[in-house]
This record gives C-alpha cells, structure tokens and sequence, in this order.
C-alpha cells in the first residue's frame, strides 16, 4: 500500500500530494516553427510582466504584490477547469492533515460555483452534518462577510479555525434560492471513512464516506468481522454504500476494487501524452471470497467512488444500484512548489474504467434504479446536477448527462435502496416491485 503522501495522486475532494517536476514544455502547431512558438511564449510573458508593473507602480493605491502574483496564479488555474487551483502554504498543509483523516473545521466537503461555495456533501457525524447543511445548499456569506471575489481555499480557510469556535454560514437552497442561516461551533473533524455493520444475521454492511489513507484498512477490518462473524452457509454477500462519497485518494480506490476482485485492470489513467498511459490490475486473493456484492450508488458518488463501481460493474463482480453517479472523471496531481509557495492542484489525466470508459460528465448508470421517496419539502432540491453542471468542466463528446437524485433518508427504515440491495442479496423477489431497469453503461 503507497503511503507517502508525496506520491499519492488524487480523485475527487479529499487530497494528497505527489511528486513532479515543473518544467516549460513548448508544444508546436503543424506548420509553425519552433522559434517562432517561443516567441509567442515570450510575447506574451512579457505582456504580463507589463501589465504587472504598470499596476505596481501606477495603481492609486500601493498594492501587495504577493497577492498579485497569487491572483494571477488563480485566475490562470481556474480558467482550465473546476478541479485546477493554488494553494497557498497554509492551504497546503490543510490539505495534507486532511488526507490522513484528521483536521479542523465544520466538516463539509465543497466546490466553487458562480463564485459562491457549493456544498458537495456534508460529512457525517460532524457539526455540519449535524446543523442540517444539505448537498448542493450555496453558501454565500461566512460570519456575514460575503463569499464573492474570494477563492474557494480563501472561503475554506475562513469556514476553519480554533476548536470550539463559532461560525456563522448564510446559505441559499432550492430552486427558490430561500436564505438560511446556520450557526456552527468548530470541531476537530476526525473523518472515520468506513463504518460497517451486519443487517439482520447474513449480510455485511459497509460505508465509506471518503477515500483517505484509513479506507482500505478501514474495509479490509470489515470484511475479517464479517467473515468470522457470519457463517458462511449463511453468508449472503456484500452492499457497500458509496452513495454521497465525493472521492479521495487514487491509490486506496485501488486497493478497495482489489479487495473484491481476483485479477483484471481496475483502472487506468490517460494524460495527454500516450505515453503517460497508466493501468493498474488487481492482484490475486479477492477478500471477499467472491460473496455477492451490491454497490449503492447515488448523485453525490463522484471520482474515485465511480472508479470502485465502475470496476465492479465491467468486471460483472457486483450489482450497482441506485442512481446514476455524478461524473467526475479527472484525476489530479497535486505539485508541491517548495517549502513557502505551496503547491498547485492540476487536472494531469482522465481516467477509464476496466472497458475503456470515460465517465467525465456522463456518470455511471446503475444496473438497477431505485428512487427514494423526497419529502415534500426537499422535493426539487435533492438532485445533484453532477459534473455536467460545472462551468469550464473537461468535455466528453455530445452525450454527456445532467445530475441525478442525491438524497438519503436519515432513517434507514426508509432507505428503499438499502432494502432493494438486501433483497437481491437474499433473493427475494419483492426487489423487483421497488425497482426498475436502468439504461444500461455506453
């Protein structure tokens, strides 16, 4: 298992850094001489350097020229895609406790939309979660002060802070964009990224919330409780529960998806060289012993969570239910830019799933769909509108696909994709009058 966090390659909202070299790479358009594609480059590097020193010298007011530089750093980055960003020194190591699962803060995993903070999906069991924050709420104003002009690690930075400390979010949800206010005391977040449990006495239950450096430990300590605890002439088989996963860590998807398979390509991870192509197959010694598997499924599943469905669904070794996924197909690298200057989160790669699909802004469609009922008063503002839905996203050719539902009841007793993975594990035919057929994967 790859555990130096300098050599992890990330898939999704969790983070870990990797090693890279930065380097000027000129690439030539046919016809075009090498000289005079350097020329272009200076041109126009120069034109910055214009630019900058006209606003440091004649700007009414004596700017601070480290957040000039970092602003254009911004700007260049998020012109590329959602997933592209800086972040400073601070931010840096942010990220890095919080890949190790552990960090400061309210517990919500967001994106930067129309230049407000979007909720992804709160994490369970932490103060957010616990406040009522919902996936897809808008965050618009921190402690009153507006989020506009600020970058998502600004709006991140000021949503984190000492433990026991208050903090004020304004939120707009729904469709009629209703204000809300939440106010939230900070916690240290201790993320437990798999929780497990047998239903009745034959299944075995397993939900994970994140990939960070635990999960596959994490899961590997469930399927041992479930093997010594269930007998096996009992033993029906698996749901594991990715539903509002937003990602993590490219290695641990890995591992997972081996964990229920014997042999075979998982993943693979295409940048825009041909030689830069990576696979990654499964080792032999499925865990699971080859038990049926039900993989739950929703909107709020993105990146490396399709990575485990879509690997198990080419390789036919488990079920997927649910709802269509929400098509985060891009893996990024994280670039460490020395001790002071923080490091760059760039978009290196797509990555395909064991058949050679792409499901950059398409998702993954569920075998089976089960829809859960929406209270009334969610009704409309539990969709996620997916990878599709974000501006300056990586496209995918002419087919791509809008959000699908995203909401899990609190009460398990409701859940009625729980319930239809539980019947297909046992074979009871009640599963096929709470679900339908879904468009089967392109």
């Amino acid at each position: 298992m790859m555990r130096n966090k300098f050599t992890l390659v990330l898939l999704g909202a969790a983070v870990g850094a990797a090693a890279a070299t930065i380097g000027t790479q000129t690439r030539l358009i046919p016809g075009m001489s090498a000289t005079a594609a350097v020329s272009d480059t200076y041109r126009n590097l120069n034109l910055f350097g214009d630019v900058f020193e006209k606003i440091r010298t004649d700007y009414v007011e004596k700017p601070d020229e480290s957040k000039l530089v970092e602003a254009a750093i911004n700007g260049m980055l998020s012109s590329l895609d959602p997933h592209s960003s800086y972040m400073d020194a601070k931010s840096f190591r942010d990220m890095q406790v919080q890949t190790r699962g552990e960090f400061g803060g309210l517990g919500i995993e967001v994106t930067q939309e129309d230049g407000v903070v979007k909720v992804v999906t709160p994490i369970d069991d932490t103060p957010a979660s616990k406040a009522g924050i919902m996936a897809n709420d808008l965050i618009v104003a921190i402690d009153g002060e507006s989020v506009q002009g600020l970058t998502l690690n600004q709006a991140v930075d000021k949503m984190r802070g000492p433990v026991n400390s208050p903090v004020k979010l304004t939120v707009l949800r729904g469709a009629a964009k209703e204000s809300k206010d939440f106010t939230l005391t900070r916690a240290t977040i201790t993320i437990r990224s798999v929780r497990n449990q047998i239903e009745g006495d034959d299944v075995g239950y397993i939900r994970i919330t994140q990939f960070n450096e635990q999960t596959f430990d994490g899961v590997k300590t469930a399927i041992n409780k479930f093997t010594s605890e269930i007998p096996a002439d009992k033993f029906k088989g698996y749901i594991l529960d990715l539903r509002n996963n937003p990602g993590g860590l490219l290695d641990q998807s890995i591992q997972v998806s081996n964990a229920f398979l014997e042999r075979g390509e998982i993943v693979s991870t295409r940048g825009r060289n041909a030689e830069e192509t990576q696979r990654y197959n499964a080792r032999p010694g499925d865990l699971s012993k080859g038990k049926p598997i039900v993989v739950l499924i929703n909107g709020g599943s993105a990146s490396a969570s399709e990575i485990v469905a879509g690997a198990l669904q080419d390789h036919k070794r488990a079920t997927i239910l649910g709802t269509r996924s929400f098509g985060k197909g891009s893996v990024q690298t994280i670039i460490p830019l020395g001790q002071q200057n923080g490091a760059l989160r760039l978009t290196t790669a797509r990555y395909y799933t064991p058949s050679g699909r792409s499901i950059q802004a398409k998702g993954i469609d569920p075998d089976v769909q089960v829809l859960q009922d929406i209270p009334d008063e969610l009704k409309g503002k539990d969709e996620s509108k997916g990878e599709a839905a974000l501006k300056g996203h990586l496209k995918n050719g002419e087919e791509e696909k809008g959000g699908s539902q995203a909401y899990v009841p609190p009460d398990r007793t409701k859940d009625k994709q729980i319930a239809a993975a539980l019947d297909l594990l046992r074979g009871n035919k009640k599963a096929s009058n709470t679900t339908e057929p879904a468009a089967k994967p392109n």
